[in-house]
């Protein structure tokens, strides 16, 4: 993120802020800038004395005005961090008594992960004119494959599109899992190398063929054997895949497609933004747009509300989740 980049770049030139206000749903950068500031802006020798660490479910807003007010000693500045922020949400905007009147040689960081203030506040305003506000926002997955990439890149890897693909699919878009999961192929793998599937498969622990979206692409197929396969593994394997995951991402699957059938502009881009999927996997939905008609494809969404509630008990008789399974896939096939 550019934005990511000035921040640093402004801090390692010395523009230091005397607040940094890091909000958002996605963690991952407001952890990645966190650790920037609590490793740069101090000396070794500074840190012992001028930086402090508090903790949310720890500490009341009023301890953290009282340690922003202190002096630093025998330094330029100190620095507050306070992490896990959020959990202060019902009284932060009692910071902005300490925003209107800030203590000049304090660098004061609020990690607040998950939540964001009300822009239209006073509190926000304050920040925003007297230090630094920062959004961290969930990145869509269509965009995560490219973030992949980017950071790989940076790191001298390389990693091939299905492999990119899985840890979407069975990570989602937490950035900061996917990263932990990529350091460690990193320090398994020199660099220079290209992730495969297999590099997936052998070091991280998913199957490249026994996995929700090779389940998804023989369903979009028509391909009755291999998705009875798939649908078998999952049902003997259910702590990694659980019954209720498995259909809801049948559903979202025939709801995009659904969605896919009512665009004027099926163009390969248009489609990608508007269903929010990453664009390796568009084929598989061409593909399913031809072998499933719309009628089709809405009676496929009835059944699938059907077997998600049989799912999770409800008028099922307790059914085996392989029996629920082959039931989907029958109906679905039908």
């Amino acid at each position: 993120m550019e934005e990511i980049a000035k921040i640093i770049k402004d801090i390692s030139g010395g523009n230091i802020k005397p607040i940094y206000f890091l909000m958002g749903e996605e963690p991952y950068y407001i952890d990645k800038l966190t650790e920037f500031i609590e490793s740069n802006i101090l000396s070794e020798d500074e840190r012992a004395f001028n930086q402090q660490v508090l903790y949310g479910r720890d500490v009341s807003i009023e301890d953290v005005i009282s340690a922003a007010k202190r002096y630093p000693m025998m330094a330029d500045r100190q620095v507050i961090i306070v992490r896990e922020a959020q959990e202060l949400s019902r009284s932060i905007d009692e910071l902005e008594s300490y925003v209107k009147n800030i203590q000049p040689t304090t660098v004061l960081v609020i990690a607040y992960k998950y939540k964001s203030l009300d822009k239209r506040k006073s509190l926000t305003k304050l920040i925003e004119k007297e230090g630094l506000l920062f959004e961290s926002k969930k990145l869509y997955e269509n965009h995560v494959g490219t973030w992949i990439s980017r950071v790989l890149q940076g790191k001298g890897y390389h990693i091939e599109p299905k492999a990119t693909a899985m840890l979407v699919e069975f990570l989602g878009t937490d950035l900061s899992r996917i990263n932990n999961e990529l350091e460690k192929l990193q320090i398994i793998l020199p660099k220079g190398t290209t992730f495969t599937p297999a590099h997936i498969e052998e070091n991280i622990g998913f199957s490249k063929d026994f996995n929700v979206f090779e389940f998804r692409k023989a369903i979009g197929e028509r391909n009755q054997l291999q998705a009875y396969r798939i649908a078998d593994h999952f049902a003997q394997n259910k702590k990694e895949y659980p019954m209720i995951l498995t259909t809801g991402m049948v559903f979202s699957f025939f709801s995009s497609l659904l969605q896919y059938h009512g665009l004027k502009d099926k163009s390969p881009g248009n489609v990608a933004k508007v269903l929010k999927v990453n664009p390796y996997f568009l084929k598989d939905y061409d593909l399913a747009l031809k072998n499933f008609s719309m009628k089709k494809i809405s009676a496929i969404v009835s059944t699938l509300r059907d077997i998600d509630v049989k799912s999770k008990g409800v008028g099922a008789n307790q059914l085996h989740e392989t029996d629920l399974l082959k039931e989907m896939l029958a109906k679905i096939f039908n």
